[in-house]
């Protein structure tokens, strides 16, 4: 069998890279575009911040994934059942933000829009997460998590820097149908995929909610697992503060113009990014887990000192600053994401593949969440400069956590 990225097989990268782009869509577009719409509609830095609440089902997604676990359509697929109704409501609910074009007039029913999509884009996330969990060997760890990272990114550069840009020359329903479109191109491409077997055959039956609590309880008993928590819910956290503000701050205090800032936030930076990532898999592959999200966490942390001096008036941001900066700090960034989704990967619990693994990411996105919402609070109580102080602060002080984290798990005992 032929091998791509680190060794794995080609057909799982593209299969995994696919899921994940789609789910990447409406998750760019709010995080990166929908910031500076709110913020040229004149909405203060708090109300800016506050509208990440929206990607509140990506933090309380942990509450249905045993529901994905467990009931399922064995002939039409464990994972096809929920991926292929959720990718049609996604595109179904993009038809409709198209008919609501962005003004305070509009705002409420196309942010209920935002908020749905990231319900359905969450809820296909759980499923996805389990057939990678089925399906990548421990050697393919490295390079499967950065197949699904990259492609999670393409999916965020296209929904919120490419598809910015067709806006600006377009219409706001050709973003928005475009963006339905993709999806649907996924879902067909899913559609006519035979979904293979788990890894495990123990992966495919199905787990008593009595044996479910009883080997999460389990798993949470285990040594280390409270410091694995602890970084996972940590490792985003400063990046989040910074990058929440950052294009706010260019676009409220130097009045730079918001397709620019999206071209050189979500599309140079994702494209570095991506690099990152695919670099992150190949020292994933390498080195030891622990050591490898230790290297690119230390090495994160530059740029991000880099952009609180620009913040603090030591540059001025111009696109010979800012594009050369955002592209340190994703690349960087994009090294330390794929290592540490491949050290929770592997702590999982095949036999709760999806459940195991979503509660890992739900820790991880209301971790970062928390600076998200209360970065434009902090803002209008402080002034940008502290609050990308405090980026640094708590990158830092994550590098403290990771020591702590075992590299390998022992498995949870059978239930009785």
């Amino acid at each position: 069998m032929r091998v791509g990225l680190s060794g794995v097989a080609p057909w799982k990268i593209g299969l995994l890279a696919s899921l994940y782009f789609a789910q990447g869509l409406p998750f760019g577009f709010q995080s990166n575009a929908l910031p500076l719409y709110l913020t040229e509609l004149g909405l203060t830095m708090t109300e800016v911040s506050l509208a990440r609440a929206l990607a509140i089902p990506w933090a309380l997604k942990m509450l249905w994934a045993p529901l994905v676990d467990r009931y399922a359509s064995a002939r039409f697929g464990r994972r096809k059942s929920w991926i292929i109704p959720m990718q049609l409501l996604l595109a179904g609910t993009c038809v409709v933000a198209s008919l609501f074009p962005l003004s305070r007039e509009t705002l409420t029913p196309f942010l209920v829009c935002v908020l749905m999509m990231n319900l359905f884009a969450a809820t296909q996330d759980i499923a996805v997460d389990g057939l990678a969990v089925d399906l990548l060997e421990p050697r393919e760890l490295g390079g499967g998590n950065a197949a699904q990272v990259v492609g999670y990114k393409i999916g965020i550069l296209t929904g919120g820097g490419l598809l910015v840009g067709l806006f600006a020359k377009g219409s706001w329903s050709t973003l928005f149908l475009t963006m339905a479109g993709l999806c649907l191109a996924v879902m067909t491409l899913v559609l006519f995929t035979k979904e293979p077997a788990p890894r495990v055959s123990e992966a495919s039956a199905a787990v008593s909610w009595g044996e479910l609590g009883g080997r999460i309880k389990q798993l949470l008993a285990r040594p280390g697992v409270r410091w694995l928590l602890l970084a996972v819910a940590t490792y985003k956290m400063g990046e989040t503060l910074a990058d929440a503000m950052f294009g706010a701050w260019m676009v409220r205090v130097h009045h730079l113009p918001k397709e620019e800032v999206a071209l050189w936030l979500g599309s140079w930076g994702m494209i570095a990014s991506l690099a990152g990532s695919v670099l992150g898999g190949v020292i994933a592959t390498r080195w030891r887990l622990t050591r490898a999200v230790m290297l690119t966490g230390t090495l994160r942390l530059l740029p991000l000192i880099a952009q609180w001096a620009m913040v603090a008036g030591f540059a001025l941001p111009t696109q010979f600053t800012i594009v050369p900066l955002t592209c340190a700090e994703h690349f960087f960034g994009g090294l330390l994401t794929t290592s540490m989704f491949a050290l929770m990967m592997s702590s999982v619990d095949r036999r709760i593949g999806a459940t195991h693994f979503t509660l890992l990411a739900s820790v991880e996105v209301i971790g970062k969440a928390a600076p998200g919402l209360l970065s434009g609070f902090f803002v209008d109580k402080v002034g940008f400069q502290p609050v990308f102080a405090a980026s640094v602060v708590l990158s830092l002080l994550f590098l403290l956590v990771v020591p702590k984290v075992p590299e390998h798990f022992e498995p949870a005992a059978p239930t009785a």
